[in-house]
């Protein structure tokens, strides 16, 4: 199935049906009074997330919904029948934006969050609720109301712990197959992750997390280039990102230290908040060297780009210092977690990043 994580649609909830002014008229019953009904409630427009679903595919062939409008109201005291209600499945992790405000009006979180989106119209008012002492044959009754319409934009926001940062080919689909289940295709050729991929690793039978992958980045992509910009969404939500290095690419000219850059500024262009996000640096394919060599192209490294955070040497190839970077993972984000409920509920968690570019 075709990875879709943007669509826009339009929603278009029921009208309620009308009220009716209406008398009773049977035989030896003179002047039965009022008996006009109520009109039906239209039907709503209702959003929900599904975790068997993972993609807006549906939405992009799709993009108009209109819900039914409720029935008139009928003498003999009968109401209108209501409408049904529609509801949007979508993907955990779906956010509802207005397209004409720009106003974010829902975020879908977990399974089965349902949440309104478009609200139907109630019904009118049949001539029965009119009658009073005073007027003994109302003759007003009034309409529907009409049903919200609104154009949304559906944006998937991936749900993970730990997302992948990476120039293409640094290795990023290899070490995620390494530590987790998932399968993402790998190749000796740039650009082989052309869609994120999710992968869960459980480092022992009770704890485990979610670390997302997505399409390498190059330089000039806060600018459109390549394909990873298009992806950085799905890391807004994480909690810690990890910066993968290739230690030996392909091009001798190519200089680990420079491409590292490089990536942090898009990353800082694209948006300040992920940006602000905890890093750790993972140089990785250091398989490839000699223990020698390994200890001082990585010493440089580190010295160059001035790194002062964590720090973890592996080769995703052969899993070599892979499980003990699970590990590392798995107690940042547990402490992170407690932190976070030692907190005041509306006290923000503020980190303190240091200078690493």
């Amino acid at each position: 199935m075709k990875f879709i994580d943007e669509a826009k649609i339009q929603v278009f909830a029921g009208s309620g049906g009308n009220g009716v002014a209406s008398f009773r008229r049977e035989k030896y019953i003179p002047k039965g009074g009022p008996d006009g009904g109520d009109g039906g409630r239209g039907g709503s427009i209702y959003a929900m997330a599904d975790r068997n679903i993972n993609t807006l595919i549906d939405y992009r062939y799709t993009r108009v919904y209109r819900a039914k409008g409720g029935q008139n109201g009928r003498g003999s005291d009968c109401y209108g029948k209501g409408a049904e209600d529609i509801v949007l499945r979508v993907p955990i992790g779906t956010v509802i934006t207005d397209i004409v405000t720009g106003e974010v009006t829902e975020d879908l979180t977990h399974h089965e969050q349902k949440v309104l989106v478009a609200q139907g119209g109630a019904g009118g008012l049949g001539n029965i609720h009119f009658k009073s002492s005073t007027n003994r044959v109302p003759r007003q009754c009034t309409q529907g109301e009409p049903g919200q319409e609104f154009e949304l934009k559906l944006e998937l926001k991936l749900l993970a712990d730990v997302g992948l940062l990476g120039m293409p080919n640094a290795g990023k689909s290899t070490l995620i197959r390494s530590v987790s289940a998932a399968r993402p295709k790998v190749a000796d050729y740039p650009f082989t992750t052309l869609i994120p991929n999710l992968g869960v690793i459980r480092v022992d039978q009770s704890r485990s997390f979610v670390m997302a992958d997505i399409p390498g980045l190059i330089e000039g992509a806060a600018e459109g280039a390549g394909l990873g910009h298009r992806f950085l969404k799905h890391l807004t939500r994480t909690r810690l990102l990890l910066h993968v290095i290739d230690m030996t690419p392909l091009d001798e000219d190519t200089d680990p230290v420079s491409e590292a850059q490089a990536l942090i500024k898009e990353l800082e262009k694209y948006d300040e908040s992920l940006y602000q996000k905890p890093r750790w640096l993972v140089l990785n394919k250091t398989d490839m060297l000699s223990p020698d060599e390994r200890e001082v192209a990585t010493k440089n490294f580190i010295k160059k780009m001035g790194w002062q955070d964590q720090v973890f040497i592996i080769s995703a190839l052969t899993g070599e210092g892979c499980q003990s970077l699970t590990y590392a993972i798995m107690d940042h984000l547990e402490q992170e977690t407690k932190r976070a409920e030692a907190l005041p509920k509306d006290s923000p968690i503020v980190h303190d990043p240091l200078a690493n570019d």
